[in-house]
């Protein structure tokens, strides 16, 4: 049996992808994935040395995080895919006043 439907696309088969594409057509960008790594990685820069990180290990596990310039996180989200994904969408611009600015921790080093 294959799992496989000739002639269908990859969101007809995985609902899912739409989410990673609706990033990527915002200007995200995605790592990537390396030989015995289980994970997606993707970000996305801001002006003013922003960043947006998502970290997607599968459908119900994904985790998103927003750092300021000196790589200190200022907002995290864990969650599946669809979830993370939708709360980047509603998270403010980093200038706007109502963004998440104060430190909760710092990010991972590159």
């Amino acid at each position: 049996m294959s799992l496989v439907v000739p002639g269908a696309s990859p969101v007809a088969i995985y609902p899912v992808l739409q989410h990673l594409i609706d990033l990527k057509d915002g200007g995200w960008k995605f790592l990537p994935m390396e030989p015995g790594h289980d994970y997606l990685d993707g970000f996305h820069t801001w002006s003013g040395g922003w960043t947006d990180s998502l970290r997607v290990k599968g459908e119900g596990d994904a985790l998103g995080i927003r750092t300021d310039r000196d790589n200190s996180i200022v907002w995290e989200f864990a969650g599946s895919l669809i979830e993370v994904v939708h709360e980047f969408l509603v998270l403010p611009h980093p200038s706007d006043r109502l963004a998440p600015h104060l430190a909760k921790g710092r990010g991972p080093g590159v």
